[in-house]
């Protein structure tokens, strides 16, 4: 019985705490870049289109089936990737200046941009900022600020 205790508590203590159920994506689904691609030379501020097949758009808080909002990741490494990769698969995106969340629904953003070269991904988040169950994101792409 103990074992059986000792076992249960490791489970426990092993699972992620306050992980949430994903959102599942629709399998077609995909987000893109309308204005940009990779490699493109522009100057600050930067205008970026975001673009969606498969899933329609949602304000944060929305839950509603095959539908998210738009998260903007910039010069950091792709999703899933880097320091808290891991986690922001599991519990949602950060705010902060590498994490620019679109929680009104918005499907582009007027963003500065300092001269030199720069990274960005569109995520898709579901209504608590969770990447779907598979993940809908763009291509990490480059481009040169003048």
């Amino acid at each position: 019985m103990k074992v059986l205790l000792a076992a249960a508590a490791a489970l426990c203590l092993a699972a992620p705490l306050g992980a949430q159920e994903r959102t599942p994506s629709h399998p077609d689904a995909k987000v893109y870049f309308v204005n940009l691609k990779d490699g493109d030379t522009v100057t600050s501020p930067v205008t970026v289109v975001f673009g969606l097949s498969g899933m329609g758009v949602a304000p944060a808080g929305t839950e509603k089936e095959h539908t998210g909002h738009h998260h903007l990741l910039i010069d950091r490494p792709a999703i899933g990737e880097g320091e808290d990769g891991a986690d922001e698969l599991l519990y949602g995106l950060p705010a902060d200046e590498h994490h620019v969340h679109f929680g009104g629904g918005q499907t582009e953003a007027v963003i500065d941009l300092a001269p030199g070269r720069h990274t960005l991904q569109l995520v898709l988040g579901d209504a608590g900022h969770v990447p779907h169950d598979s993940p809908v994101v763009s291509e990490v792409i480059t481009i040169n600020v003048e």
